[in-house]
Formats: structure tokens, sequence, C-alpha cells
């Protein structure tokens, strides 16, 4: 391997990586298999492309072409050299807008060629529900389809031109009429014309096999149509001339409700003629939620296009009135079919899941059948799931009568995998008796291509392999896939993990207890790997500040899993390669809401760091910064705050500390707020008590220590709303629940003082030990209040998440826990619950800002909207995270990524925000991160409802 790098190194200009850590990103894609690479190159340009084959070809090593890594059947890993498109090779060359035309490189993520082409009224037709990062080439490579192929096809019928490399460094340009065909292909096709003609099933979705009755004279001896598909085996891409078309100025959204799947599936084909643009099914058992659906068991989504809304309205009432409807809805606006449309494209990721929360896998993910067939396909599929006693959620493209499952197999043991493989056989017996293709859109990579002799029989299946000796004699080129593959049930990447379960310190209660399970819930669909947030997403940040996939939640959960299996990173929770990558990991916890299967890598982060620094040094910031409550409350106990704050003026001396307590030089500390919020709580005059409900205000370490005028305002507003409003108790003892205090001379005698902490900053700093003794020592403060119905509200929202979600999880054991995570509110929902009738100041003006992510990803936002909305506060605040994240932003050598995050979202919104805008920022980090990057002040609602209150 030495030398293989090392002529690799001489040859190309482009990176080389055979560390560990880039060979443990490589190892899986979205499938069940894992395979090891010995390296990863991203090539600048075709002339790395070539350098790569002619050194692999001189050592015997093979070479495998890979996109974004989502493929779904195992084409995408290998055993060689991984190709990397996405970090060089992933340019627009061009568009001509009056040919309809546009030239990309393979590492172009399908979302940049829609940005690009939409201003001419164009797109590219095939759009896969991972189309923000799926790439050109591995779309051509799969001969990709997506929800619009009804309209307008799979890739191949949108390709025109093919640049590729041979595995033996010829460069050809593919097209029609036998354009660029290696020597010997023309005479292969017309020595079996007849098997061609005959051999290959007539449906819109055959993905299945190589495509080589593309090359028959009546077709056009189109070798770019032949050469799609071909899973990266026939030659190498580099580039790519794709046909556009155009793109209907308006649309609209017909969603048909049917009483059962088999109706739905039934009644597909039928509405083909009407000429839709798109036609999928799904039955309720994928659905979380049928809230905004029409009554019935399962759905089709309709979509029509014309050239303004009421044409393509119109459309959509002719689909309605054609379809044998349960219940039916059309919908116009934009922003009702994006969320409708959101449940369909994240299916790829939550039909991992069954209903009960158990796993279940991709392999028999995408067959397709002719559509008037599918109604009989499905009972057939349901049928043969029974019988082996397996559970599936059906999905997908009914118009093409192709169907997408994830079926609950198991594939950790041997009596599990033995009925995969049984159940996968009988299946493509199934495919094939009603006429169909193993793949329709997928691939077969070593998921299927094992039973392609089920579909073709024995004498095509061999004519592939003669086809591919064409291409690439030397077998050089992605080995084992379509033709003399691997065994379906070989290399299935959860061999390698762990028999019995992980020591740790969470509970992972969605997981079982399990941390190799909770691992396993990344399936590779990338979503976290957009180069933009959706909408109001969040995940994942530190990807879109670097494009590295090491800073991906993907990326940190494959290093996680390789350190699991042990085989490539050897030293377990001491590994320097999952530290590194988890390093810029901000624990935004976007992923927990985001990520389609709920990876959530802040708190996989916390885990990790307790084990790697366990019995071992820290980093300086995790001992300033984690431990930052308890110097916070010794500067307020000696009443030092002006001292401190004084001192971190002078420039030279805040340097030295900066330095020694691991915090970035560009940061400014914060200053330390003059009076505490319970000293003010304390010393201040309270007016009549209310009659309302009572509240407990949770003085979380940022309102009590650095921004109390958010907790003075929170009062306010609170006791405006006839709450009456407590801090939680100081003294370990029952007492009085009511003024903060425990006022029985006993109590005052034998308790000890102490103050309330939801234990973030040890969390976020992996000090687990540290916090599960602070939230033991915060549950026997918070006795009193658990034994009233008194609601916790907390209006910092990374303490709140933190006490939501944290606490239960790190103290599993202790039923308390549970309790007061159930109690915690936000300032909105409190003041929703427990004072409906009162009626906010009417402040009247627009907003800007940023949902807070651990809002967003754990808490919700709904009653803030509300909230909002009831005040006259009008505007929508923006995603993304503020990049400053707690500790993150402030730790040496985070500064550019914690700017570059704020740069994404929340600093745009806040420049092209209206005049007189109010910025909400409800935590601290966030108006940190506005105060030092952009000298503008955010303020938390509660402040200002309290100004509106004036």
């Amino acid at each position: 391997m030495t030398d293989l790098e090392a002529a690799l190194r001489r040859a190309v200009r482009g990176e080389v990586g055979f560390d560990t850590t880039s060979r443990a990103l490589t190892t899986m894609d979205a499938s069940n298999y894992r395979r090891v690479p010995l390296g990863v190159v991203a090539p600048r340009d075709a002339d790395d492309v070539a350098a790569v084959l002619e050194v692999c070809r001189t050592h015997g090593v093979p070479v495998v072409p890979r996109g974004g890594g989502t493929s779904i059947a195992g084409q995408a890993t290998g055993t060689g050299v991984v190709l990397d498109f996405t970090r060089h090779m992933n340019r627009l060359v061009g568009i001509d807008p009056q040919a309809r035309t546009a030239v990309v490189q393979p590492g172009l993520v399908l979302d940049r060629l829609q940005d690009a082409a939409a201003p001419h009224g164009l797109r590219f037709g095939p759009d896969p529900s991972t189309h923000s990062r799926c790439t050109l080439g591995g779309m051509i490579g799969n001969n990709s389809c997506g929800s619009h192929s009804v309209a307008w096809g799979t890739t191949a019928d949108s390709v025109r031109e093919l640049s590729v490399l041979t595995a033996r460094g010829r460069r050809l340009r593919l097209g029609q009429d036998w354009a660029g065909a290696p020597e010997g292909l023309r005479e292969l096709v017309n020595a079996d014309l007849a098997r061609l003609r005959t051999g290959f099933p007539d449906l819109p979705r055959r993905i299945s096999g190589y495509a080589l009755d593309a090359l028959l004279p009546e077709r056009g001896a189109d070798v770019a149509r032949s050469f799609c598909g071909s899973e990266g085996t026939l030659g190498v891409l580099t580039e790519a001339v794709v046909r556009l078309v155009e793109s209907p100025r308006a649309r609209a959204l017909a969603v048909l409700g049917y009483a059962d799947e088999a109706g739905a599936a039934e009644a597909a084909a039928g509405l083909l003629p009407l000429g839709p643009l798109t036609v999928e099914g799904m039955a309720v058992d994928l659905v979380p939620s049928t809230e905004g659906l029409p009554r019935g068991g399962a759905w089709l989504f309709v979509e029509t296009g014309g050239d303004t809304e009421g044409e393509a309205r119109a459309r959509a009432e002719a689909v309605v009135r054609a379809a044998d409807v349960v219940d039916a809805l059309v919908v116009t606006d934009p922003a009702g079919q994006r969320t409708l449309w959101r449940i369909r494209e994240d299916a790829s990721g939550t039909a991992t899941r069954m209903p009960d929360g158990s796993e279940a896998w991709p392999g028999w993910e995408d067959c397709a059948v002719p559509p008037a067939r599918l109604g009989g396909y499905l009972r057939d599929f349901r049928a043969l799931l029974t019988a082996h006693g397996l559970r599936g959620t059906p999905y997908g493209h009914f118009g093409d009568g192709c169907i997408h499952v994830r079926i609950d197999f198991d594939l950790l043991s041997d009596t599990g995998v033995a009925r995969f493989r049984r159940f996968s056989q009988e299946l493509a017996d199934v495919v094939v008796a009603h006429g169909g293709s193993l793949s329709g859109e997928h691939g077969d990579g070593q998921a299927r291509a094992e039973l392609l002799p089920r579909m073709y029989g024995p004498e095509t299946v061999a004519l592939f392999e003669r086809a591919k000796a064409v291409w690439d004699p030397d077998d050089l080129l992605n080995p084992g896939m379509l033709v003399r593959p691997a065994p379906l049930d070989a290399n299935l990447r959860f061999s390698v993990l762990p028999r019995e379960p992980v020591d740790v310190a969470f509970g992972y209660p969605s997981d079982g207890g399990d941390f190799s399970a909770a691992v396993r819930r990344c399936v590779g669909v990338a979503k976290c790997r957009t180069t933009s947030a959706p909408g109001a997403g969040v995940m994942c940040p530190s990807y879109r500040a670097t494009g590295e996939e090491a800073h991906s939640t993907r990326g940190r959960a494959r290093l996680l899993h390789e350190m699991l299996a042990g085989e490539l990173v050897t030293d377990g929770w001491r590994s320097t390669e999952v530290r590194d990558a988890l390093d810029l990991c901000l624990s935004c916890k976007g992923c927990r809401s985001d990520c389609p299967v709920e990876v959530d890598m802040a708190t996989y982060k916390a885990e990790f760091l307790h084990h790697h620094y366990e019995g071992r040094r820290r980093p300086a910031a995790h001992y300033a910064m984690g431990w930052l409550p308890v110097w916070l409350r010794w500067a307020a106990r000696t009443r030092t705050a002006p001292v401190v704050n004084a001192l971190a003026s002078v420039r030279p001396l805040a340097a030295v500390a900066k330095r020694l307590g691991g915090i970035a030089g560009e940061r400014e500390v914060p200053r330390l707020a003059g009076e505490t919020f319970s000293r003010w709580w304390r010393g201040r005059r309270r007016g009549p008590a209310g009659d309302g409900d009572l509240v407990v205000l949770w003085p979380d370490t940022f309102t009590e220590h650095l921004s109390p005028s958010v907790g003075r305002a929170a009062v306010r507003v609170l006791e405006a709303a006839g709450l009456r409003v407590a801090l939680p108790p100081t003294l370990r003892s029952r007492g009085v629940v009511g003024d903060g205090t425990s006022r029985s001379a006993l109590a005052l005698l034998t308790a000890r003082r102490g103050q309330v902490c939801c234990g973030l900053t040890y969390v976020s700093t992996g000090q687990l030990d540290r916090a599960r003794a602070v939230m033991r020592r915060t549950l026997d403060l918070m006795a009193p209040v658990l034994e009233t119905s008194a609601p916790v509200v907390v209006l910092e929202p990374s303490c709140a998440a933190a006490l939501r979600t944290d606490l239960p999880e790190l103290l599993h054991d202790d039923p308390r826990a549970a309790r007061l995570a159930a109690r915690v509110l936000t300032f909105a929902e409190a003041l929703e619950r427990h004072a409906p009738d009162w009626t906010p100041p009417a402040v009247n003006r627009p907003v800007t800002g940023q949902t807070h992510c651990h809002q967003h990803a754990v808490l919700g936002d709904a009653a803030d909207r509300r909230l909002r909305e009831s005040a006259g506060l009008t505007g929508e605040l923006s995603g993304g995270c503020c990049g400053l994240a707690g500790n993150f932003g402030f730790e040496a050598g985070h500064y550019e990524v914690s700017a570059a995050c704020a740069q994404d979202q929340l600093l745009p919104a806040v420049r092209e925000a209206p005049d007189g805008a109010v910025v909400l920022a409800d935590g601290f980090s966030c108006r940190t991160q506005l105060d030092q990057l952009a000298g503008v002040r955010g303020r938390h609602l509660a402040e200002v409802l309290a100004e509106g209150l004036e």
C-alpha cells in the first residue's frame, strides 16, 4: 500500500488519502454493505483520473467511482481506490438555454444544476429524493429516476453525450450511432440481436443489468444511453452533456385518499393518460401524522403543471374527478406543497424504523413492475412478507410501478441473515412473475446482482459478462458489481459490530440502551450533506461551513461505526480520528430532528468525550467553560464581577487569560452582570400576589450571571399575565415553594445551600460524571417543586433542551429526572398553557433573527410563533445555527467555523431585515454572536414583550 500511495501522490494533483479517516469515511454508502478501501483520491480533472487508472492498473488495484455515496445497493463501496468527485470535479461547465442542454462534471450536486437552470425556466427532469446531495455522476451511474419520471423519464432519457475514460486509459465521447463505442462492442451486439430484442422486460423502470438493448439499430445505437446504469463498472465518467426540460410555471398537487394501499396502486396507472408530472404513493403506516392529509389509509400524490396557477389547478381537479377516491384535496400554495412533499422525501429515512422503533433495512428498496400490475404485485409482496414473518412499509413511484420499501430483516444473527437470503430469492421470483425488474431506480450493486439470472436467464447474464470484458478486460472498475457479483449476504456492515452492548453513560432509550444500535441509525441517506439548510433546518452547520465529509453527521457516524468495529479504527474510545471529526460538531442537536432517522450526534459526542478523556487531562477549554457555572457562582458570591470585568477589558491580561483557558483569541469575554438575577429577585419590591397558576422560573447560568435583564423581563410578563412566579429552592430540604428559599428553622440548620443547574456545560464537554452529580443535586433541590403541579419555565433554550432530553437520558435510573423533564416549558409555552386568556401587548413590528437550534430540534417553536403573532410581531425567523453554540465558538481553533455558521443564515437575515425590525434571539449564545460579529443587539422574546407592556 505504501508503494501505491507514493505512486498516486507523484501522479495526481488532487488529494490522496490513505489515512484512517479518509478510508473510514468511505467504507459504506447507504446500503447494508461495507468494504474497506485502500485509499481515496479526489481528482482535480480528467488527467488526474487517467493517472489514477494507470497507477492502479499497474498495481492491480480496483478503482471505484463515487458520487454522494447515497447508493442503496452497495455499488459505491470497494476494496481498492475510491474516486471522490465531490471535492473538485463538481462544476457546472455551462448551460445552453436555446439548446436546452447543460455540461456538467460528475461531482456536481443535482440541486446546483437545478438552481442554475431555473432562471431560464428549465430543469433537469429526474429528481431523486436525495436531490440536495446526490451527484450527476452518481445519477448516471445508477440511471436514477425520481418522482417526476412519469413526465420526464430516467437519467438515461436526459443524457446526450458522455466523456468517459476506460480502465486502460482510452478517452471516449459516447453518443448515438455508435459514437465512442469501444472496440468489439458493435460486434458483440450484432452477434446477439434477437436476444437483445426479446430478452429485456418492457417497463419504464427497468434499471437492472446493462442497457445493451439501447444499442439496437432501431434505437439509435446510443452508446451514452447504454452506459447509464452501469454502476462504474464499464468506464469512469469525467463530463456529461445532459438535456434540460421546460419547467412548468405553476404547479398544483392533488392528494388522493384511498381506503388502502392496493386501491391506490390499482388506481395509479389509470391516471397516466391525464399527463401528470408525478404519481407517488404511500400508505398510512409510513406517515407519522395524517394531519393535513385527506381521509384514507393510503394516498396518491399527483402533481400537475401549467402556465398559470389556474391551469395547474384545473388539471389537478380533473385528476380528482377521474379518480375514484375516499377523499381528496388540491394544494396550489407552494409552501403547502413543500410541506406535503417533505413527507415523501423523508420516507427513505423514516422507513428505516418500524412504528415500534425497531430497525428496517434496504436490500429490496426499489423493485419495479408494469404499472398496471402494481396492485397484484403489492398483494403478493405483502403475502411474502407475512410468510417470512417480516414487516415493511412500501411507498414510492406508483405511476411507474416502482416500490421502495425497508424491511425489518435481522442482519445481526446467522439465522436472520439466512432468512434475508431466502426472502430475497423468493421475492426475485415474484418480481419476475409480474414482468418486473429487480431494480427500478437504485441499481443492482451487491444487493441484487447475484439474482440477475432469475430475471434475465443465464445466457443474457453471460452476455453482460462479455460486455464488461469489452469495456474493462482487466476487471479493474468496481469488480463484484453487476457481473460475477459477490453474494448478497456477504460484506454486511453489521457483521463487524460488537454483539454485546457497549458500556455507556447515556440511556439511549430509543435504541434499547445499545450504543451500537444508536450508531446504526445512520443509514447514509446523507441529508446532512446539503450545502444549505432547507428552510428552517439546522443540520449540519459544520459540514456547510467546511464541506468536509468528516464534519457531516454521516461522516461522524461512519467513524463511530468503525471505532466500534475495531478493524480500521483500532484504538476505541481513545481514537484521535473520531475525536478530531467530532471536534467541529457544534452539538446543535439539529440532526436529532432534521435527520430522517434522528441521529443524535450531540449525545454521541458527549458520550465519546466522556470515555476519551476518562482518567486523563482534558483540554483547558473543558475546565474554563465546562465548569462555567462554578466560576460564575464564585464571582457572584465574592462580589468580584466588577473586578473580573475590569481585568477582562485590559487586552494583555485578557489575552493571557484566554490562552490559559483555551479560548479563541478573536473572542471578547462577555461581561458579568453587576447584580445577578437571583439577587435582584430577593431584593425586589413585590406587588400583591396574583391568583393565577404558580410557575417556577428556572435561573439558568446565563440568565443568572450574564443576562439577568432577560429574567427580569420574564418575571414582569409572567406576572402581567396573572401568573404567580417562584424560583426553585436553594436549600436541599423540604420547604415552602414560593420565594425560592426554605423557611423553617430546622431546615435552615440542617439543609445545604445550592443552586439548580441543568448540567449543560458539563454534558457538552463530555464531563458526564460531573454532569450526573450536578443533576442529582438539582433533583434534590427540586424535590419540593416535583411534589406540586407547578411547571418549570426555562428561558434559555439550550438549558430547556438539556432538561428535557439530557437529564432523563443521563439519569435514566432516577425516576425524578423524567418527572422534571416533563415539567419543563419554554416561556411561550408557559403563557399559552397557563395564561390562555391573556392578551400580549401589541408590539406591531417586523422581526428577524434565528430560531434557536435546540428549540428547533428539541423543544419546538409553535407556541412562540403563536405568541409572536398575537403580539403583532410579523415575519419569519431563519433556520441554521448561530455558530457560537455555547462553548463551541469560544474554543480556540473554532472561530472561523463559528463565524462561517453565522454567515450561513443568521447574519444575512439580520442584514436583509426591514427597517425597525426587532432582532429576536432567545439564546445567550445567539445574542453574543450577533453582538460580536455584527454589532447588533439581539433580544429575548420576553424582553420585547416587557417593553411592550410599557
